[in-house]
């Protein structure tokens, strides 16, 4: 057991979770907890956006993919998720910030109905269960790996998730914002300490680019065939349009000081993901170098573990402090704000319509409460989970939103004869048919289920919206008019 390297991370975690205690003392209002009080300054914006995505999967679960099969095999994540951000910023959030909403289901509630609104929340909320689990899943495995074993996955679940759970109850967006910009310094200034380290170890950067060249890792685009295409295509839209509609992607834009730092707060922070999100790939493909032997049976089971295992066993103990502070502060950011959001869209969306008139107090009450509830749900989700590769359970989170909640936001946004009864067979298409591709395997395997809802929510919309109405709620019509 490493215990110099595993108290050093429990102090860390203690440490930011103080940060968080402190952060919640200027939380006066549901406001300030869901959207940091709309006050945070562009270099903030850009930190929490970027680490929206730096999580387990861009450390571990990227690079294992990459190894396995070079950029073709990550379009979905560093690719699709980093322009998603950028999308973010240059066509929906300065409408939507100008809009004062409190979650993005705010939106659909404004321009459908309440119940869009409350089946699109849903959609959303059920997309993080795989997202915060990938994040609580590698929480388990860096004490597993610190301790050499002794302390058991799911115990180092329920002992990381804890120590999130703590300052988000207590400083909610604005605590997630404040530790967000010192992670992100500690996650940018430790890879990139570790990246020299594993360059020099591996005989000069100029060696591991050509190692990546021989392998034919930097082919992106897909073999020239309609299927390979179409699979291409279906992977890169996923979390590029899947994870739009998300409250935490909304939450930390809409916690900016005003529309025009909320708009390149996310165009900067997805660029920014992008470029880092290389590094990690370029420290594992300089780990086949340095321990090929250990390297190759690593990727044949249990791929996650190359990189730890890297810096385990041919790294000062620096190095280790350095790699393991950044892998922590990736996970907490990232799990830190995806317990945050689904809790607000349950409170906001559906339980104001269950339960209206609520007062401000009650509302901030209720939200506490939620966060602790979804915790415990997602932790034992996690846990059953347990051996689910990080990459497959976050990309796999984004397909309901996607099919369910993409459609109506954006069309509700751009086109002005969108209706309530559009959105609504826009969600029923949308779901229904990448249900039936998922339960029938045939099809699936001839066409991408989430692609193929995707263009169902679409024609739903369309259809919809320009024939005779039987669904009706004109107060979308007075809100996109004013």
């Amino acid at each position: 057991m490493n215990t110099t390297l595993l108290w050093f991370v429990i102090l860390y975690l203690v440490g930011t979770m103080g940060i968080g205690v402190y952060a919640g003392t200027r939380i006066k209002n549901t406001t300030d907890f869901a959207v940091a009080g709309r006050s945070l300054p562009l270099a903030m914006v850009i930190t929490t956006t970027f680490a929206t995505w730096f999580g387990a999967e861009t450390v571990m679960g990227i690079p294992a993919k990459f190894a396995e099969g070079g950029l073709n095999a990550v379009i979905e994540d560093p690719f699709g998720a980093s322009m998603c951000l950028v999308l973010v910023g240059a066509f929906f959030a300065t409408k939507l910030y100008k809009m004062k909403l409190l979650t993005i289901g705010d939106f659909y509630r404004a321009r459908f109905g309440e119940g869009v609104e409350i089946f699109c929340s849903i959609a959303i909320i059920l997309s993080y269960l795989g997202w915060v689990a990938a994040q609580i899943t590698a929480l388990g495995l860096v004490f597993s790996v610190l301790s050499g074993g002794e302390i058991e996955p799911w115990v180092g679940m329920v002992l990381g998730t804890s120590l999130v759970l703590v300052y988000v109850l207590i400083g909610g967006m604005l605590a997630v914002a404040w530790t967000d910009f010192i992670q992100m310094i500690v996650l940018v200034v430790g890879l990139s300490v570790i990246a020299v380290m594993a360059s020099e170890q591996a005989g000069g950067a100029d060696k591991v680019f050509a190692l990546a060249e021989a392998k034919d890792w930097f082919k992106i685009l897909p073999e020239p065939t309609s299927t390979g295409w179409i699979a291409f295509i279906a992977a890169a839209i996923t979390m590029m349009f899947g994870s739009i509609p998300q409250q935490d992607v909304f939450q930390r834009v809409m916690s900016a000081k005003d529309s025009k730092t909320a708009s390149r707060g996310a165009v900067i922070g997805g660029f920014s993901y992008l470029a880092f999100a290389f590094v990690p790939m370029f420290i594992v493909a300089a780990s086949m170098i340095i321990m090929p032997a250990e390297s190759q049976a690593l990727l044949a089971n249990d791929p996650q573990k190359v990189l730890p295992t890297l810096i385990l066993t041919h790294m000062p103990l620096v190095a280790q402090i350095f790699f393991f502070g950044a892998l922590v502060s990736a996970i907490k950011s990232t799990s830190s704000a995806t317990l945050l959001a689904p809790s607000t869209s349950f409170v906001e969306n559906i339980l104001k319509n269950i339960k209206p008139g609520m007062s401000d107090k009650q509302v901030l009450l209720a939200l506490r409460i939620t966060i602790f509830v979804f915790t415990a749900l997602v932790l034992a989700y996690a846990i059953a989970m347990e051996g689910t590769p990080i990459y497959d359970l976050v990309s796999s989170a984004y397909q309901v939103p996607l099919v369910a909640a993409f459609i109506p936001l954006t069309m509700g946004l751009y086109w002005s004869r969108a209706t309530t009864q559009g959105a609504v067979l826009s969600i029923a298409l949308g779901i229904g048919v990448w249900g039936a591709f998922l339960l029938h395997a045939p099809w699936g395997e001839a066409f991408p289920g989430q692609l193929a809802g995707l263009i169902a929510a679409f024609v739903g919309m369309v259809m919809g919206s320009l024939t005779p109405q039987f669904i009706t709620d004109h107060r979308h019509r007075k809100h996109h008019q004013a």
